[in-house]
């Protein structure tokens, strides 16, 4: 089975002959799966202007979603190696997962993000945008890893919105620069930002 393939900016999904991909996942865009990957029932991986790349024997289990973009004018691409896995309800952005990385259930991963090999990210556990993890890191259930070096801090730290802001989310995911206390001006314009990137969907075609 090759799932749902749509051809989105001139550009169709590739699945290695070995490779899985269930009925009912999507693959949008320029999505590579590799040798013996595995794609399960309901993930979406959608490459937007970006490319989505699986490597050999990689997992990505029920109603994950990995999405690539480049509407910040940066490339944002989701490159996953070789024997990763990806739990149900994870949310990977635009970021690169190393070898034997294990991400659990509802782990989510943001944009820029890298994780070197056998890096951990236990159930709930959250990457945030521009941080890396070492080798075998690893990030306990529902904490949040932040920052280069990384730092980990659990639910509910007082540390949590200041490693946020400094992070500046709005300029690495949608190419916003706003500043922290103007929160409706820039969702407004974040959402723009979508808006304009998701709309090139009008042209797809389902193969």
């Amino acid at each position: 089975m090759q799932g749902i393939r749509i051809r989105h900016r001139g550009n169709e999904p590739r699945v290695h002959e070995s490779a899985y991909v269930a009925p009912t996942a999507t693959l949008v865009g320029d999505v590579r799966v590799g040798p013996r990957a595995r794609v399960m029932y309901g993930a979406v991986l959608d490459a937007e202007g970006s490319h989505i790349e699986l490597g050999e024997a990689t997992v990505i289990c029920e109603n994950a979603v990995l999405r690539a973009s480049a509407a910040t004018g940066t490339d944002q691409p989701v490159v996953l190696a070789d024997h990763v896995f990806v739990g149900p309800h994870a949310t990977l952005l635009g970021c690169e997962i190393g070898r034997c990385a294990y991400l659990g259930t509802a782990a989510t991963v943001l944009q820029t993000a890298r994780l070197g090999a056998g890096a951990v990210v236990a159930v709930g556990g959250l990457v945030h945008a521009r941080t890396v993890l070492p080798d075998e890191f690893f990030v306990p259930p529902h904490n949040l890893a932040v920052g280069d070096p990384a730092r980990v801090l659990p639910p509910g730290s007082p540390e949590v919105p200041d490693a946020i802001r400094q992070v500046g989310f709005a300029a690495v995911a949608f190419g916003v620069d706003a500043q922290w206390t103007d929160r409706i001006s820039r969702y407004e314009r974040s959402a723009e930002v979508r808006v304009a990137e998701f709309g090139a969907h009008a042209d797809d075609e389902v193969l």
